[in-house]
């Protein structure tokens, strides 16, 4: 009888199966284990990994999921889910899924958004929301870098204050993509719901507008607009640091509006712990929700940022051109927008195709960094002024020795301190074949082991290398 059942639940993951992407199958569905089924009590039960995942599935897949049981286990089904809360001791909790007609759905709502006064409570359905709508989920690319942060995130703004994830508090580096976020969830919110009043606000902006309210001896009405916020996003929170009247006023906000149910999302390049100057009162409330660490995205991802802006800008860039963008960027996406932005203004400026030559001339412009990689243009540069030879001369076909020893000199460094393969490097010095680069690397190697007056030579080009970094 029990295989009976087991087997029912293996037809609804195949029909949940047809009705979803298999990235949401695999990371929501695979995990559910089916434990038992009582035609009794008409309720089927399922084990999940974690609140989490029982939480994400209410939310997203609960009416999905209580079509498939109503087709393969009968109408009038219900559904529960025993969710391990301590996987050491075994300790589990069962809950009952709630029913189907009391889950809110989005719903998309007609409403005016006009932009009164920030201080203006006067109509709090009319507030301009200060969001980005250039800063949505449809263009923030998944990795495995982002894809907890972002897949919460996009439950929150689906449905709001809703969750256990309140407050949401995203920390990461700079250029890792946190405002970018927090805009899309914002954004995504006000499409479901314009009715809501969703505020995106700067941590700088916030300190400003609360001094001025003080001086003005407006407080009270500063506090009062705040208080009327459905959804309130600040960035960047480090800056308070050391700012303890604002501190002390948002406290009192961030109470109010997270015991009335509104959603508060934060922002902050380190987690609650490293802020130093915040008092622990705010440390632990930032810490109830859920704390999301937003990594810098790895070369693959930065790779597909850098494809996806390239559809939407009409360029034809290389994959070659764009794998060393990504990996000299330093994992920053504001990196990323810049350099394509700088090659899309030289090509049409000098009329040039986008290749390799012009990125690495634009990266040593664009992308600031202590360990600026080197490019072929820094190698060539330092290694014709050991050799008192021009860069010409080096890309030239004449065999003379001083040139051929610089050459080879060149290609060597090339192949150990750039990322490139040898094609493309003998494509830069002088238009030579890969067979080419890998002799004149073999050479310089062999003459190493040898040779130490040459050694000694060797390492004070390679210093001349990093007095660059």
């Amino acid at each position: 009888m029990v295989n009976k059942y087991k087997a029912a639940w293996e037809q609804c993951l195949q029909i949940i199966r047809g009705n979803v992407t298999s990235q949401q199958f695999e990371t929501w569905f695979s995990p559910i284990a089916f434990e038992s089924f009582s035609p009794e009590k008409s309720t089927l039960l399922v084990q999940v990994p974690s609140p989490f995942v029982y939480e994400y599935l209410e939310q997203n897949f609960v009416g999905l999921m209580g079509k498939a049981l109503a087709k393969c286990f009968g109408t009038n089904v219900r559904l529960a889910y025993r969710i391990m809360t301590d996987k050491s001791n075994n300790i589990s909790q069962e809950i009952e899924s709630a029913p189907q007609a009391e889950i809110e759905m989005p719903q998309r709502q007609v409403g005016v958004n006009r932009s009164p006064s920030m201080l203006d409570a006067a109509k709090p359905q009319d507030i301009n929301s200060q969001l980005n709508p250039k800063q949505t989920f449809s263009n923030y690319i998944e990795g495995n870098s982002n894809k907890l942060p972002r897949t919460v995130g996009l439950s929150i703004a689906e449905h709001p204050g809703k969750s256990t994830f309140n407050p949401f508090y995203i920390y990461g580096p700079s250029g890792c993509g946190k405002t970018h976020l927090i805009n899309a969830i914002g954004v995504r919110c006000k499409e479901l719901y314009p009715q809501k009043r969703v505020l995106y606000v700067s941590a700088r902006l916030f300190q400003v507008q609360f001094t001025d309210a003080t001086r003005r001896n407006m407080v009270n009405d500063f506090i009062n607009f705040y208080l009327t916020i459905d959804m309130l996003i600040v960035d960047d929170i480090q800056e308070w640091a050391t700012a303890g009247k604002t501190i002390d006023t948002f406290f009192h906000i961030f109470n109010h509006l997270f015991r009335n149910g509104k959603q508060i999302i934060l922002a902050s390049d380190r987690p609650p712990v490293d802020l130093q100057g915040m008092k622990d009162r705010l440390l632990t409330r930032f810490s109830c929700g859920l704390i999301a660490e937003l990594e810098k995205p790895n070369v693959d991802l930065c790779v597909d940022i850098l494809n996806n802006k390239c559809r939407r800008d009409g360029l034809k860039i290389s994959q070659d051109v764009l794998r060393y963008i990504a990996e000299t960027a330093n994992g920053s996406v504001r990196d990323l927008q810049g350099v394509i932005n700088s090659l899309l203004a030289y090509s049409v400026v000098y009329d040039c195709n986008i290749d390799m030559h012009l990125a690495e001339r634009v990266m040593r412009r664009a992308v600031k960094t202590d360990n600026h990689p080197l490019t072929i243009d820094d190698i060539l540069e330092r290694v014709c002024n050991h050799y008192n030879v021009t860069t010409q001369q080096v890309l030239s076909r004449s065999r003379k020795r001083d040139f051929v020893a610089a050459r080879q000199m060149s290609m060597y460094f090339a192949q150990k301190y750039t990322k490139m393969p040898a094609s493309r490097i003998g494509q830069l010095i002088g238009g030579r074949d890969h067979s080419t680069v890998i002799h004149s690397c073999t050479t310089i190697e062999q003459r190493l082991k040898v040779d130490k007056a040459f050694v000694a030579e060797v390492e004070s080009i390679e210093n001349t290398f990093k007095l660059k970094k």
